[in-house]
């Protein structure tokens, strides 16, 4: 669900009016993205007519005359009424505005001037506004309400502010104690209160849980026999510590993808490894182990793309991407990776882990059509083509170590950027790209770019360490804005992308099922250890053969 239409509409067509140039980025790749990359883009399997639109040279070629829309095809195709000859084609769901027509008539009239996709561009630190706010998040924010002739609301009153940092931080209300003695609040007194709980064993607990949503963390295997996993909270655990310990999210990285690679693992680097065994399982009897196999390995790649990368690529599993451009050979090239490991149980604590198989190795091929049974030409391990190579391996064949150092490189354009932007959603309910899991062509663009690429490089100069990130956030008078109702936004932003001020948030179930035991003192202390089964119905068990 795209929550920033509203928004992006708002950008591009109420904006548009001020503006002197329309914008490829901006203007024109969200709406060819949405009405026509699935005919005339990156898929030549799926192209239409031999034209493909998403890359200029080839654009220019046959459909397009820059500042000449009136001899440009693309123009006559867009604005005929003839029912034979107009694009998008009558049947099509996805038909053009008036509006949208007219912004492409400018876009050709003014030179057809394409840009590469915001998020595959490299990683710049923008010069942060001048402001009298010190937080730079308070700069880029008012910079950006300026625009609009919007200015941010004021901030929370004390109360409210303490629960909410404490809600988003630790997942636990404050007792009545951390809300007294509020006459001398103060900024210092709320940056103290804010390191406090940062340095609570509740702050692993409760960021942990953020993680191991994307890491599809489970204590069952899943599917109609939904066996246990004995040991599975090894890995949760594991999860808790390092955030608790602020592990610099590289190396967070490096461990999860390729723990069991580094020089003499620790046991905490090999459970780390177990990211990748968190997928759902498929033991029923009679599975086609390989086809189980495939999904799997499937799922691996899937959800490597999705969690640092923020990209989509399970679309191009079966054939090349029809929005972004990654080929059915980048996908099998990235699955190579995968291709030669094995589920391993630490002999000592069963912890799952992965291993890499060094003999009788795997060669891996393209699956045509996604079909596990159809073999296509080899591939070797590789990273996606349109993205920055990877550094030479010391060996013959890049490995999982490679590609996790790959993915946490300065010059990687992704990684940092998705995983602010999941962190900045946590804080504020929606991210500063709203589509988390697609920074590519048919995702939202970013609400506030140069905000998002100065908090995606300050990570990095920060060591990417989390905790500092999440405090330059919480302590920013845009966090702390109040989230009253105003109707001075209705119109002009009624989502509040333009941050004027906080957004109201609904509880999850979790922190509201801690919260009610918090505050009747019945809430458990503990943290770790293995998972509990709460009784169930027994009509539960009428859907799947575990009982255990």
């Amino acid at each position: 669900m795209h929550l920033a239409i509203p928004f992006t509409l708002l950008s591009t067509l109420g904006v548009l009016a001020a503006e002197k140039r329309v914008e490829f980025n901006r203007d024109i790749r969200p709406v060819l993205a949405s009405k026509c990359y699935a005919c005339h883009g990156p898929d030549e399997d799926k192209r239409e007519a031999d034209l493909r639109l998403d890359v200029r040279a080839e654009a220019v070629k046959e459909a397009i005359k820059p500042g000449k829309p009136d001899e440009s095809e693309f123009w006559h195709r867009i604005s005929t009424t003839e029912p034979d000859d107009v694009m998008p084609p009558p049947s099509s769901p996805k038909q053009l505005t008036k509006a949208e027509r007219n912004l492409f008539r400018r876009w050709i009239a003014e030179g057809a001037e394409y840009q590469d996709h915001w998020s595959f561009a490299p990683i710049q630190r923008p010069i942060v506004p001048s402001s009298k706010r010190k937080n730079p998040i308070d700069a880029f924010s008012e910079h950006e309400l300026a625009k609009h002739d919007l200015k941010p609301a004021a901030q929370a009153d004390p109360i409210t502010l303490i629960r909410r940092v404490f809600l988003d931080l630790t997942g636990l209300p404050p007792t009545q104690t951390d809300l007294s003695g509020l006459s001398d609040w103060s900024d210092e007194k709320y940056a103290a209160l804010v390191d406090r709980l940062l340095a609570s064993p509740n702050f692993g607990e409760r960021w942990a849980r953020h993680w191991l949503d994307m890491a599809r963390y489970a204590d069952s295997n899943g599917f109609l026999g939904d066996g246990l996993r004995p040991n599975a909270w090894r890995y949760r655990d594991w999860v808790i510590d390092a955030i608790n310990r602020d592990l610099p999210f590289d190396q967070f990285t490096i461990e999860q993808i390729a723990g069991d690679l580094l020089p003499d693992p620790t046991l905490a680097q090999l459970t780390a490894s177990g990211f990748h065994r968190n997928a759902a399982l498929n033991t029923e009897a009679g599975v086609d182990k390989e086809e189980a196999r495939f999904q799997n390995l499937a799922d691996r790649v899937n959800t490597t793309g999705r969690v640092w990368m923020g990209l989509t690529v399970g679309c191009a599993q079966c054939h090349t991407h029809k929005y972004d451009p990654i080929t059915i050979r980048d996908y099998y090239s990235f699955y190579a990776f995968f291709n030669n490991t094995a589920d391993q149980d630490e002999p000592q604590t069963k912890t799952p882990a992965l291993a890499e198989v060094m003999k009788d190795r795997r060669q891996t091929y393209v699956h045509m059509a996604g079909d596990y049974t159809r073999r296509g030409p080899d591939v070797m391990p590789a990273s996606l083509s349109a993205l920055p190579p990877m550094n030479k391996p010391a060996q013959p064949e890049p490995s999982r170590l490679d590609l996790a150092k790959w993915l946490v490189s300065p010059q990687h354009p992704l990684t940092s950027r998705v995983s602010v932007n999941h962190i900045w959603s946590k804080l504020f309910g929606i991210g500063l790209v709203s589509t988390p899991d697609d920074f590519g062509a048919t995702g939202e663009p970013p609400s506030h770019p140069e905000l998002l690429d100065w908090l995606a490089s300050e990570f990095m100069r920060q060591g990417w360490s989390r905790k500092q990130l999440i405090k330059l956030i919480v302590t920013s008078a845009t966090y702390k804005q109040s989230s009253s109702h105003r109707d001075d936004i209705v119109v002009i932003d009624p989502l509040n992308r333009l941050l004027s001020r906080q957004n109201r948030l609904r509880l999850d179930a979790e922190i509201l099922r801690d919260s009610v035991l918090a505050v009747s003192g019945l809430l458990k202390p503990t943290i770790g250890g293995p998972s509990f089964r709460p009784p169930l119905p027994e009509d539960v068990f009428d859907v799947g053969r575990s009982s255990n």
